[in-house]
C-alpha cells in the first residue's frame, strides 16, 4: 500500500518552522532556524539529564496514523558540527515508529525504522553481523515482525549460544533476518555537507549518498512510520550475547546537526 500523504519539500527559508513539523527539545537541546538551515543543537549536557533537539511529523498522532508508507523516496541534505569520531550521543534522520523516548509516559514498542543513524561509543547496538554497533550508518530494522516474536522464547539460551564465535556466525543471521536488520557504515564524513537518499519499498531499501549507492538492504520495515531528525546525548548497548544497558553522555562542547533540505516523495 502506497502512502496517500502529499509530497514534502522543505528548505527552511521561512521565519518559522512549517506547521507540519513538530519541534521538541529537552535538557540543553535547542532548535535554531536561520540562513536557510535548521540546527538541532545540544549545549553542555551532563549524564544526569536527557538532552535532545528534534523535529518530527507525527506528534499527537495514533500509531496507525503515522504519515508514511512505502514506496517513497526520502532525501535530506545535512551535516554535523563534528565527525563521527567526536560527536557524542545519537543523531540522524529518517523514518521510524517512535518506539521509546526517555522521560515520555508511553508504552514502549518494538522498533521499526529505515534511516541514516549515528551512535557514538559506548553505544554498541550490534544487530547486524560483522558490522560495528556504533558509527554513521544506513540501517533498517523491524523487530515487530511475527518472525522475530517466534524467536523470543529462545532468547535466553540464544544469548548463551551467541557467546561462541562460531555459533554467532552461523546462527545470528537467522535472528537478523527475523528483525529485518540490514546495516552498512557510511563512507563519508558526518561533518561535511552531503545529500542522503533512501528509497523505501515494501521488500527492500536503496540507500545513496550524493547519488552513489552506499547500501542495498534486502528487507524493509512495514509502515506506517513518521519522519524524525534529531541529536541527543543517550547511548544504548544491545548485543546478541545478551548485553543490555542504556545511559546518558556528557557533552564537553556544543554540537549540532544541520538540515537544509528535506524531501519526501511517494513513488
Amino acid at each position: 500500500m502506497s502512502s496517500s500523504t502529499s509530497a514534502v519539500i522543505e528548505t527552511f527559508d521561512g521565519p518559522a518552522l512549517a506547521p507540519r513539523w513538530h519541534p521538541w527539545t529537552s535538557g540543553s537541546g535547542s532548535l535554531k532556524l536561520g540562513d536557510g538551515l535548521l540546527r538541532c543543537t545540544l549545549g553542555l549536557a551532563d549524564v544526569h539529564q536527557y538532552s535532545d533537539a528534534q523535529i518530527s511529523d507525527y506528534a499527537g498522532l495514533p500509531r496507525w496514523a503515522f504519515p508514511w508508507r512505502p514506496p517513497l523516496r526520502l532525501t535530506v541534505r545535512a551535516w554535523a558540527s563534528h565527525d563521527a569520531g567526536s560527536l557524542r550521543g545519537t543523531a540522524g534522520f529518517g523514518l521510524w515508529n517512535e518506539p521509546f523516548v526517555p522521560g515520555w509516559r508511553k508504552w514502549p514498542r518494538l522498533p521499526r525504522a529505515v534511516w541514516f543513524f549515528f551512535a557514538s561509543p559506548p553505544s554498541n547496538m550490534a544487530l547486524a553481523r560483522d558490522v560495528p554497533g556504533w558509527g554513521w550508518k544506513a540501517a533498517t530494522i523491524d523487530a515487530a515482525r511475527l518472525s522475530f516474536a517466534a524467536l523470543l522464547p529462545l532468547a535466553l539460551p540464544g544469548f548463551l549460544l551467541m557467546r561462541s564465535a562460531q555459533l554467532y556466525q552461523a546462527l545470528w543471521p537467522l535472528a537478523q533476518r527475523a528483525m529485518a536488520v540490514s546495516e552498512a557504515l557510511l563512507p563519508v564524513r558526518l561533518d561535511e555537507p552531503h545529500t542522503y537518499t533512501l528509497e523505501w519499498h515494501a521488500d527492500r531499501v536503496h540507500f545513496a549518498v550524493d547519488g552513489a549507492t552506499v547500501h542495498e538492504a534486502p528487507c524493509a520495515p512495514r509502515g506506517p512510520l513518521g519522519f524524525i531528525a534529531w541529536l541527543d546525548n543517550q547511548y544504548a548497548v544491545v548485543t546478541p550475547q545478551g548485553r543490555l544497558s542504556f545511559g546518558l553522555l556528557a557533552t564537553l562542547e556544543p554540537q549540532w546537526l544541520a538540515l537544509d533540505t528535506i524531501e519526501i516523495q511517494p513513488l
